[in-house]
């Protein structure tokens, strides 16, 4: 088995390691396609990420100052959206054939071992494009924050950030019956959004007041914010209604500089709600979980609800895995998202 490791900010390597044999009710999977996030995983190519300079106290829920970071290098978890097909099965196992193809969380590497819960907890429908399953995971991220937003038939929600959980959000809120305003300073993926079912798009140098004025005065119902950028935020908190949310979905790294909580904030009573995929919210969580919306994100592509594949713009085979992440980290123009193929069996 071959994986991807990050040995130090922005270097890469490839890490070999027999392969683990088979227990009873184990099924050893290949992966196909692995994708790769513009948050979590360039925070951690980057080294901004706070799990890999202060430790994460499960108990307490706080990040604490340690010699030992929760992350420390080499990082080997690497990836989260991952697709591939059965290619051994354990002694014991029954209704998981080889060929059927499984989607879920093991990293860029070329294989992974399983349960066989873990397998049939998240099989692919039948003869469904595999691709679709990289989208479980940041699909899952895009339908919690959504959820989060409470959204009405007939609202009207901004969507502030249109990289891949954005676009995914915006699908996600049309669906769910909103009016969709897609707001990004980037003219191609304003294009994408409106290609994908955006009703308007907007550039987001003065979206709080086109916002605004498309609205008579009162703002929008709900703004999501899916940039983790701090003039995003800001200006999400500025177009959204009185006493009314913002989804704050993005990953800000560090401190957050710009908002002026004394303005907007302050005097419209804006309800600030933090989205994030460790959990959903207390009042759903007795019938939705991670395992439901991971499984939703790909029901609703295959059904047709959501059209992620045309989200796809790089793509590379896995020996030139390192090269991705370098176009990632310098904002190669017109990528979302970028795929690493992993070819066919040896």
């Amino acid at each position: 088995m071959k994986a991807l490791i990050l040995e130090a900010p922005g270097r890469l390597a490839f890490e070999e390691t027999p392969d683990p044999a088979l227990a009873p009710d184990e099924v050893r999977i290949r992966t196909l396609y692995s994708g790769i996030s513009a948050g979590t995983e360039l925070s951690q190519y980057r080294g901004t990420n706070p799990f890999m300079h202060r430790q994460w106290d499960e108990a307490s829920r706080l990040f604490v100052a340690a010699d030992n970071p929760s992350w420390p290098y080499p990082v080997r978890n690497l990836g989260y959206e991952e697709v591939g097909e059965i290619v051994e099965a354990g002694s014991d196992i029954s209704g998981l054939e080889v060929g059927r193809r499984v989607y879920g969380t093991w990293n860029h590497r070329t294989h992974h071992v399983a349960a066989a819960d873990f397998a049939r907890d998240r099989l692919l429908p039948e003869g469904a494009d595999p691709r679709i399953g990289i989208f479980s995971h940041i699909g899952a991220v895009a339908l919690n924050g959504v959820h989060d937003a409470q959204l009405r038939i007939g609202d009207v929600v901004a969507v502030f950030g249109l990289g891949v959980p954005g676009q995914i959000v915006a699908q996600a809120a049309r669906a769910s019956g909103a009016t969709v305003i897609a707001v990004d300073p980037d003219a191609g993926r304003r294009e994408t959004a409106l290609g994908l079912g955006a009703h308007e798009a907007i550039d987001a140098a003065g979206a709080a007041e086109a916002i605004k004025a498309r609205t008579r005065g009162r703002g929008a119902d709900a703004c999501i914010e899916v940039s983790g950028a701090a003039p995003a935020l800001s200006e999400a908190i500025r177009a959204v209604a009185y006493s009314a949310r913002v989804i704050a979905m993005g990953f800000f790294q560090g401190e957050v500089a710009g908002l002026r909580l004394g303005e907007e904030f302050h005097h419209n009573r804006i309800q600030l709600i933090c989205s994030q995929i460790s959990g959903v919210a207390p009042e759903a969580s007795y019938r939705w979980s991670k395992p439901r919306l991971w499984r939703t994100a790909v029901e609703l592509q295959h059904s047709g609800v959501l059209n992620l594949l045309p989200l796809i713009t790089h793509s590379a085979p896995f020996a030139d895995a390192p090269e991705l992440f370098a176009k990632l980290d310098r904002g190669e123009p017109g990528l979302l998202q970028s795929v690493i193929e992993f070819g066919e069996a040896e």
